[in-house]
C-alpha cells in the first residue's frame, strides 16, 4: 500500500497545499494520472470550488483532478480510479459522506491494491480505524466511528503542544492520553502543522520541519524525527 497522510492544506502565511505539493508530486510520480479526489469534507463551500482547487494545485505537479461528484456511481468511480485523494474540512461530514455512498470498504480495498492515496487533515482521519482522534466538531452523525483502517493507528492532525495563552482547559495531548486509556490496542500519531506521514509497503517515515508525537498506552510519548523508522506503526502495539 502506498499513502502519503498529511497533517494541514495550509502553513501559515502560504498558500494552499503549498507546503505539500512538492512531496505529492514525489508520491504520485511523473506518470500522469487521473486522481479520484473526494470532497465530502467541505462544509462552508460547494464540492466544485473545492475541486477547482485542487486541481489547480495538482495541474502543477502534472497530474489531473475530478471530483467524486461529478459521478452518478461513485463506488465504480473509487473502483475505476488510479489515485485518491481525500481533502480536509469536518471529519465527521466526510465519514458520514463516505458511508452513505457506501465507498468506505471500495476506498479501502483500491488502496490495499496498491493505488497511491493522499489525504490532509480530515483525509488523513479517514485512513485511520476511526475518526475519534480527530479534532473537529460533530456537526452531523455517522452511523458509527469506524473509517477505512488502511492503516492500523490513530492520527490526530494538527497537533499543538499546548493551550492558547489564558485557556486552562485539558491539552491536546491530555485527550489522547484519555483516548489511548481506553483504547490500548491503538497507536496514536500527533502530526504537527506542516509534517506528513509516507507509508510505502511495510515502511513508514515523517516528512516535514517538525517531529511527530508518539503515543501508546503504558508509556511516556515520544517524538520522532525524519530520521526515525516509524514502520511499527504498522503493527499492533504488544
Amino acid at each position: 500500500m502506498r499513502l502519503l497522510l498529511i497533517s494541514n492544506s495550509t502553513n501559515a502565511g502560504e498558500g494552499y497545499l503549498e507546503h505539500a505539493i512538492g512531496e505529492i508530486g514525489n508520491f504520485l510520480g511523473t506518470i500522469r494520472k487521473t486522481v479520484l479526489f473526494i470532497p465530502y469534507a467541505a462544509v462552508m463551500f460547494p464540492y466544485d470550488e473545492y475541486e477547482r482547487r485542487v486541481k489547480e494545485k495538482f495541474n502543477i505537479i502534472g497530474h489531473e483532478v475530478v471530483s467524486i461528484h461529478r459521478f452518478g456511481n461513485p463506488v465504480e468511480a473509487v473502483l475505476n480510479a488510479e489515485a485518491i485523494a481525500v481533502g480536509g474540512g469536518n471529519t465527521w461530514k466526510l465519514l458520514d459522506q463516505m458511508q452513505k455512498n457506501n465507498i468506505l470498504h471500495p476506498v479501502r480495498e483500491k488502496v490495499l491494491s496498491g493505488i497511491p492515496y493522499t489525504g490532509w487533515s480530515a483525509g488523513s482521519n479517514v485512513a485511520c480505524p476511526t475518526i475519534m482522534t480527530t479534532n473537529d466538531m460533530p456537526v452531523t452523525e455517522p452511523s458509527s466511528f469506524r473509517a477505512t483502517g488502511i492503516v492500523p493507528f490513530q492520527i490526530n492532525p494538527h497537533y499543538l503542544d499546548s493551550n492558547p495563552e489564558g485557556h486552562a482547559g485539558e491539552t491536546r495531548e491530555q485527550r489522547i492520553m484519555e483516548f489511548i486509556e481506553m483504547n490500548p490496542s491503538l497507536y496514536v500519531v500527533g502530526l504537527r502543522e506542516g509534517t506528513m506521514l509516507r507509508i510505502e509497503n511495510d515502511t513508514v517515515r515523517l516528512i516535514g520541519p517538525k517531529k511527530a508525537r508518539l503515543f501508546i498506552k503504558g508509556a511516556i510519548p515520544v517524538e520522532a524525527g525524519n530520521e526515525d523508522d516509524l514502520s511499527f506503526l504498522l503493527k499492533k502495539p504488544s
